[in-house]
């Protein structure tokens, strides 16, 4: 019998290999990467839709309605815990004192830069106040009431009401108190911890919307401001521009990253990213808060217990971009009203604007609220407060987008800084951050 081959049995087709679709591009894309495509879209089309752009503004006030929604809980549930697995109490003290010294030290560097831009530049000289409608600014509250009001009279009532300072102090008592009781506290300190990584976890979720609600937000300010009315204040708006550059780049990145941290730069910005993106389309230190948190954590390998501590109160008293406005809008009022300063009336301004920035709400135009105490301190009247507050405030939204950056990267230099200093950086993971997808 001839000799049978036998042939080997046919294989079956590889299926051809699937794209899938649409979502898995989209969600593909470095989270960024898609919040700056939306941004940029949002302004053409605000641009092309002018006023129209308002019939979806609910859109982009939704999505800061999210992010406001898990602020408090995240604040209270991420401190509590953070300070909780610290254990040693001696080491909550040691963290504090460094990043104030730290908010302290780099607020003076960003009244300073203030100062110098505005000098140089002069936006104030040859201003005319004309169209301008004068806003009556209510006085801050003075110093000493300030640091009362951090503690709560009713917790709750101060979570309720969104106090971010007080709700700060009762989440390091809760969890001091933790460290205190010992083991007999453990299923309290795993129940902060399971919180606050859920509320991490609808960080994520929430952010996974911000494309959206970036688009809205910035189509409604260019459909209603647009670059138009910026050249009303191109001046100061490039003093703006040009002094958050500077604070972002050479006090933040180069001088508190690079030098005083010892760290590479390049993985510090391309890991900031996100929160830095949020924070110009908010023109909200308060609201970029959460995201701050998700990209120190994940991206800068930032330990949770100093992200927890060091963020939520930088969101309140870390306000470099809102100290530098206001630096600058002091000597544009003095150039603009013909008001002569002696060197003594400089550092009137650097010291009082030092102190007062700390003060300035995480909310958008906050640094207004906050120009009449130091303009009082150098001669100018009310009435004349209420005019530049007046000219200024309907322009006020892109130079708020702007120095709102500035408010953030010190956050997470700070974080960064403080971290190292104690141990608590995962540098590997810092060295290589990559995009948050």
């Amino acid at each position: 019998m001839p000799r049978m081959t036998q042939t080997p049995a046919a294989q079956p087709a590889t299926p051809p290999r699937r794209s899938g679709g649409p979502f898995r591009w989209w969600f593909g894309i470095a989270l960024w990467k898609r919040i700056l495509g939306a941004l940029v879209l949002g302004a053409a089309v605000g641009l092309a839709w002018g006023e129209g752009a308002t019939a979806i503004g609910w859109i982009g006030e939704l999505f800061v309605r999210l992010i406001r929604m898990l602020v408090v809980p995240l604040v209270f549930l991420t401190i509590a815990s953070g300070v909780a697995a610290l254990a040693d109490p001696r080491r909550l003290g040691s963290i504090g004192v460094r990043t104030l010294g730290m908010y302290v030290f780099s607020s003076a560097l960003a009244v300073v830069t203030g100062l110098i831009v505005a000098s140089i530049i002069a936006p104030g000289a040859g201003a005319t106040f004309a169209d301008a409608i004068p806003r009556a600014v209510t006085a801050p509250t003075d110093t000493a009431r300030f640091f009362m009001e951090i503690v709560p009279d009713n917790p709750v009532a101060a979570m309720a009401e969104g106090k971010t300072l007080s709700v700060i102090f009762f989440a390091i008592l809760v969890g001091a108190g933790v460290i205190a009781a010992g083991k007999g506290a453990e299923p309290v300190r795993a129940f902060l911890a399971s919180g606050s990584d859920v509320m991490l976890k609808i960080v994520g979720f929430v952010m996974e919307t911000a494309p959206i609600g970036v688009f809205a937000l910035i189509a409604v300010v260019m459909g209603t401001t647009g670059p138009s009315s910026f050249l009303a204040v191109l001046k100061l708006g490039i003093c703006v521009v040009v002094g958050s550059a500077v604070v972002t780049l050479l006090i933040h990145t180069l001088l508190i990253v690079r030098i005083i941290g010892w760290m590479p730069i390049v993985p510090f910005l391309r890991g900031i990213a996100d929160a830095i993106m949020v924070g110009f389309s908010t023109a909200s230190s308060s609201a970029t808060l959460p995201v701050a948190i998700r990209v120190a954590e994940r991206n800068l390998g930032v330990s949770p217990p100093i992200a927890s501590t060091v963020l939520p109160l930088g969101a309140t008293i870390g306000m470099d971009g809102a100290a530098m406005y206001v630096a600058m809008l002091t000597l544009f009022t003095a150039q603009a009203f013909g008001v002569d300063l002696s060197a003594a009336d400089y550092l009137v301004i650097a010291a009082t604007t030092t102190i007062v920035a700390m003060g300035v709400a995480p909310v958008p135009s906050g640094s207004l609220f906050v120009l009449a105490a130091v303009l009082h301190a150098i001669g100018v009247t009310p009435e004349q407060t209420a005019i530049v507050v007046g000219f200024v405030l309907p322009f006020d939204r892109i130079l708020d987008m702007t120095r709102t950056i500035p408010n953030v990267t010190v956050d997470l230099a700070t974080a960064v800084v403080v971290a190292k200093w104690e141990g608590e950086l995962d540098q590997e993971a810092f060295k290589s951050a990559r995009d948050l997808a």
